[in-house]
């Protein structure tokens, strides 16, 4: 294992393993060094909107009512979850610092633990992000119905969700450089009149209805698990940025600051928002509100314009999170295409976009959610999507647990020793915070995740084979070729 690891290190320790993204060439370019029109690394402010789009999708909107029933003193646990969710992104931020490539949490646990590893990391993200995307669509036509009826007829709906689906699809294919400037400008359109309720709501605050701080009879700690349950997954995405870092301009650099600020700018949004409903929304009429965002701006403005208004904002919002969901879903599976632990049509790049793992994707999330809509059977697509909840967090576990890894083997390439009090800290509260999302997903999705896991462990054992085949067949050639003229390589 030590062999095996210090091999590895040799490569993945280095910027990048692909020259492609060394030098921001399209592979497809034909022209060494010749740099694609649409292809572009991402900067600072480019890779920030792709973390914040990714973590802020439609859930916002709801988690007000969502949390009410239990007291302001889901606040607490708002607030504990941030920091849990800081203290992850930190420990990413110093994982991309040594390992900028793109692959995010395949590279890190492959890196630490070997090939199987990395697999079942990259194998439980790309499930996480396809069907995710699909539940991200679905939901987005429920606000898209509120602009323009479409649930009246199942065809119309399909049609709608699947045009939800491939127009991020469609400008992924695109480009990153497409692909930068519609998660930017959906950002910026999804936080601006957010910002202006949670802001704009401080100002009509009134403390007679925040009502109790704890409701129910089930004690503190029971009423702060509770809501830390609904509130867990609110922070899906601090990955974003380690994901891609090899469209990322000096990743050892942006990652890591993208994944904070991104995170801090996220948690803002959802606790400012949270503040401001609880203190414009009476806690009574909060506890049963389907739409708490559009109670607070009625209650802010007068009128009945705030539901049109927020069903716009959740449309962007989930446009904005599909668009950076689609490039991450293919990013993980083309690390891993690269190192042959996927097939070799993932590896496939045009125009900086992983090509291949965006149409896969885009093609499975839309039979599923054609089975959804028609096949009609209770329960099923809200069984799978909360198994992207337990998941996602595989990752998350093997990321933090290779982080550990490498403070305490003595790496001395990875570990900058006068940090080293810091970074077990904040990587064993990353851990902590991990294991919390696999308790929070509950018992069902545990076990139907486990189910996902381990039907790709069939996957791995015949991608292991093929390439220990060629490998055994390449040194075969050379020893062959050796014979003939055994000054070949001399």
């Amino acid at each position: 294992m030590s062999t095996a690891l210090s091999d590895r290190s040799t490569v993945d320790s280095s910027p990048t393993s692909d020259p492609s993204e060394a030098s921001g060439t399209s592979e497809t370019s034909g022209v060494p060094g010749e740099r694609n029109k649409h292809a572009r690394r991402f900067g600072l402010p480019i890779a920030t909107a792709l973390v914040m789009g990714n973590i802020i999708g439609g859930g916002i909107f709801l988690l007000p009512a969502s949390v009410a029933p239990y007291g302001t003193i889901s606040l607490v646990a708002f607030g504990v979850l941030t920091l849990g969710a800081i203290a992850l992104a930190l420990v990413f931020g110093r994982l991309a610092h040594r390992h900028p490539q793109t692959g995010g949490p395949y590279v890190y646990a492959r890196a630490a633990f070997g090939d199987f590893a990395g697999f079942l990391a990259a194998w439980s993200y790309w499930i996480t992000a396809w069907v995710s995307n699909a539940a991200l669509a679905v939901a987005a036509v429920g606000y898209l119905d509120v602009l323009v009826p479409v649930h009246e007829s199942t065809a119309a709906t399909i049609a709608a969700t699947l045009t939800l689906q491939w127009l991020p699809a469609l400008a992924n294919l695109a480009g990153t450089r497409y692909v930068g400037a519609v998660q930017l400008v959906a950002t910026v359109l999804k936080f601006v009149p957010l910002l202006l309720v949670a802001v704009g709501g401080l100002f009509f605050f009134d403390s007679a209805n925040l009502g109790p701080f704890q409701a129910g009879d089930g004690g503190a700690l029971g009423a702060v698990s509770a809501s830390a349950a609904i509130l867990l997954f609110s922070y899906l995405g601090v990955e974003s940025a380690a994901v891609s870092a090899g469209e990322v301009r000096d990743p050892r650099r942006n990652v890591g600051r993208a994944t904070v600020l991104g995170t801090l700018g996220a948690a803002t949004i959802y606790l400012l928002g949270t503040v401001a409903v609880f203190g414009t929304v009476a806690h009574d009429r909060l506890v049963d509100s389907s739409a708490p965002f559009s109670d607070a701006v009625n209650a802010m403005f007068g009128g009945s314009w705030g539901g049109t208004a927020i069903a716009c904002m959740a449309l962007v919002s989930m446009l904005g999170a599909l668009n950076g969901w689609t490039l991450l879903s293919a990013q993980t599976p083309y690390a891993a295409a690269r190192d042959g632990l996927f097939p070799k049509v993932f590896a496939r790049k045009r125009r900086g976009v992983p090509t291949v793992g965006v149409i896969v994707t885009v093609v499975l999330a839309s039979l599923l959610t054609v089975y959804n809509y028609t096949v009609g059977t209770e329960g099923v697509f809200e069984i799978l999507v909360l198994v992207t909840t337990f998941t996602a967090t595989v990752p998350y576990l093997l990321s933090t647990a290779a982080q550990i890894y490498f403070l305490l083997s003595g790496h001395s390439e990875r570990v900058d020793r006068g940090r080293l009090v810091r970074d077990g800290v904040l990587a064993a509260a990353a851990f902590g915070f991990s294991m919390w999302l696999v308790a929070g997903s509950g018992y069902a999705a545990v076990y139907q995740g486990v189910l996902f896991l381990f039907a790709g462990v069939l996957v791995y054992a015949w991608m292991s084979a093929r390439k220990v085949r060629r490998e055994a067949s390449g040194e075969a050639a050379d020893g062959a070729s050796e014979r003939v003229n055994p000054g070949l390589h001399a």
